[in-house]
């Protein structure tokens, strides 16, 4: 590694964590956002003569693009987010990093301070050596912890031909995930006065029995349904309304259900086949499909694969570990945009927590992989062909 000292990349983790990034829609009483931590991001870039600048996906609420290398060759993508959750409950001070050994505390210091610090080490890094023909660039996205928006944006203006997330992962190699497909149930009744039993109809009821039909399905044949690397398929009901008086028959009442999906899954088939258990237990019922994510794979043929497992052996001195999760991330994105992408980060514990930290080693473990598999995968001559 060259240009960049282990106390200058400790010094970017630790002014990152300074500054607060809570994502405004999770917790909007805490008055915070993406921008201060972008413009940081860019001003740190630039100094360190990479190129950054900022793309607004709505006010208040930017992405950061950055770019090293001259263009002629291929494009690798890496990408941390900047928002953090809120810091609601924590028992340390979430915006004053300490140090204690090897370990930051500090929010977001493992998801994903760490993870932007690494990417934007690698790319001064990269800059310094003037030698890195094609491009690399940054995608240090806004609001990861909610909507996902700033990935979405930045897959629509730009294009690369392999991508490495580095969300926390204990330095193993994420090549898949699962994703999710979010729903609404409606159960229609007849309104009417308590005391009226001969016309009265309640959709509390009928939900009732739609919910036991989802349990069963859930429990009994999805969790049947795996994919090696992520497990089993599931599903459950998570949110629940309806009524408008004790003394009243229910007219309506909804549910909402999430339901994760493996990688070989149809979303067509897995919509029918809740449709299906819901008509049975209560005809007439309506159904709206309003929010996915697809799960991701990547195929353990592409080259970055093969190229982050080397550089991983180069850095680590064993085979990677190639793992699968069960929790979404951006890396979806990206996939789904046609780009190979994968996921390895660095160590740490607390993510959400009341207490969050990162293994400093594997952060400067985390950007030697990146630096030397961007060196090889921008010089791969299957791009020459």
């Amino acid at each position: 590694m060259s240009a960049l000292t282990k106390t200058e990349i400790l010094n970017l983790l630790q002014d990152l964590i300074r500054i607060p990034s809570v994502n405004p829609v999770l917790a909007p009483t805490e008055g915070h956002n993406e921008v201060k931590i972008a413009e940081f991001a860019v001003e740190w870039l630039q100094r360190h003569h990479v190129h950054a600048e900022i793309e607004y996906v709505k006010p208040g609420r930017p992405n950061v693009y950055a770019e090293v290398g001259d263009g002629d060759g291929p494009t690798l993508c890496l990408c941390a987010h900047l928002d953090t959750v809120g810091t609601d409950g924590m028992e340390i001070d979430p915006f004053e990093p300490t140090v204690e050994g090897n370990r930051v505390y500090g929010r977001g210091s493992c998801d994903m301070k760490a993870g932007a610090a690494a990417i934007m080490s690698t790319a001064a890094i990269l800059a310094a050596e003037g030698t890195v023909k094609g491009k690399v660039i940054l995608a240090l996205v806004c609001d990861e912890e909610y909507a996902s928006i700033g990935a979405d944006h930045f897959v629509k203006q730009h294009k690369a031909d392999a991508c490495i997330l580095t969300e926390p992962s204990d330095l193993k190699m994420v090549v898949a995930h699962r994703g999710f497909l979010w729903g609404k149930i409606t159960t229609i009744g007849r309104s009417a006065h308590g005391a009226r039993w001969d016309i009265g109809e309640s959709a509390i009821t009928k939900m009732g029995s739609v919910i036991v039909g989802l349990d069963r399905l859930d429990k009994e044949v999805l969790r049947e349904r795996t994919h090696p690397l992520v497990g089993p398929a599931s599903m459950h009901v998570s949110l629940v309304t309806g009524g408008i008086g004790v003394s009243t028959y229910a007219p309506e009442c909804q549910i909402q259900i999430e339901r994760r999906t493996l990688p070989n899954e149809s979303i067509d088939e897995i919509k029918k086949e809740i449709e299906q258990v819901v008509q049975a237990a209560a005809e007439g019922s309506k159904i709206e499909w309003f929010f996915r994510r697809d799960p991701l794979l990547c195929d353990e043929n592409e080259l970055i694969m093969q190229h982050v497992s080397n550089a991983y052996q180069s850095v680590v001195g064993t085979e990677v570990e190639k793992v699968g999760w069960e929790v979404w991330t951006d890396a979806a994105v990206f996939h789904e945009a046609g780009i190979p992408t994968l996921n390895i980060g660095a160590t740490g514990f607390g993510l959400h927590e009341p207490v969050e930290w990162v293994d400093f080693d594997s952060v400067m473990k985390n950007t030697d992989i990146l630096v030397q598999s961007a060196r090889t995968f921008l010089k791969d001559p299957s791009f020459n062909k």
